[in-house]
């Protein structure tokens, strides 16, 4: 088999180098910028870098795996010239990508993927070997997929050990608003605050404690990825931040009231979550 990975960053480059690594399949790396390129040959991700034309040709499987925005303007021309080739997008937001292609010819090529695997880098460096190893991977509007490619995209995702549920695009977007994209902004404007706040920036690096490093790790993200995400879903995620902030409120009314019993009913409220994270 075939495969072309457009887009080496950190999804794209775990999955061409993981999918490399598998008897009988060849893996050609598509990427604009030169630069990643060169890293992905250097890092031994893919077998060779070619154009898009050559990957629509000659390629069994399509992965794309650039940001958000330019999925959904890639997307139908891509569908437009492959025939009966497969089309498989991991982006993080679905709704808008899916409501572009939904009455395209070739709309049963395409798979509408989401690998919930990640960290904080990005590039063809932040590429890690096993990282979707037993992590989620949801598909959207299977429905609309034919069987065969459908089936073909379950078995790559599985054979990269990636576990697949279904949901609607709504469902993915609206579900991903609160558990993901909130903890993004979260994060990005905490680092943004101290930076704000503490002008001493050898104190933030002195005192800066395990607590401040994991709960500002998503920081260090890479921000036109996330720019893209935040506004293809951004009717979710500003629902999600108005409730975010409704409850900052209230904790900070009960701080400044001196209202200790409210202040620890809040954080016993929010160990709960504990009951649904420790769930094997």
């Amino acid at each position: 088999m075939k495969i072309g990975v457009i887009g080496l960053g950190l999804i794209g480059g775990s999955l061409a180098r993981d999918l490399r690594s598998q008897i009988h399949v060849e893996v050609y790396g598509i990427d604009s910028n030169v630069e990643h390129q060169k890293k992905a040959i250097q890092l031994g991700l893919v077998d060779d870098i070619k154009d898009i034309f050559y990957a629509e040709r000659e390629c069994d499987v399509l992965i794309l795996a650039v940001p958000v925005n330019a999925i959904e303007s890639m997307l139908p021309e891509i569908l437009d010239r492959i025939g009966q080739k497969i089309l498989i997008d991991v982006g993080s937001t679905k709704s808008a990508i899916c409501k572009s292609v939904h009455n395209h010819k070739n709309r049963g090529r395409y798979i509408a993927a989401h690998p919930l695997a990640g960290t904080e880098y990005s590039g063809p460096e932040a590429a890690l070997k096993g990282l979707f190893q037993g992590k989620k991977n949801i598909i959207c509007d299977q429905e609309l997929t034919d069987e065969d490619a459908l089936k073909t995209a379950l078995d790559i995702f599985e054979s990269v050990g990636l576990n697949t549920y279904f949901m609607t695009p709504e469902e993915h977007d609206k579900h991903l608003a609160y558990v993901s994209h909130l903890s993004h902004v979260s994060s990005f404007m905490l680092g943004l605050t101290v930076l704000d706040i503490e002008k001493d920036e050898k104190q933030i690096f002195n005192l800066a404690s395990t607590g401040f490093e994991s709960t500002v790790r998503l920081a260090k993200s890479n921000p036109k990825t996330w720019q893209a995400i935040f506004m293809k879903n951004k009717k979710y995620v500003s629902e999600a931040l108005t409730s975010y902030i409704d409850l900052l409120t209230n904790f900070k009314e009960a701080l400044d009231s001196d209202n200790e019993e409210l202040l620890q009913k809040y954080m016993e409220e929010a160990n709960a979550i504990k009951r649904i994270l420790n769930k094997n």
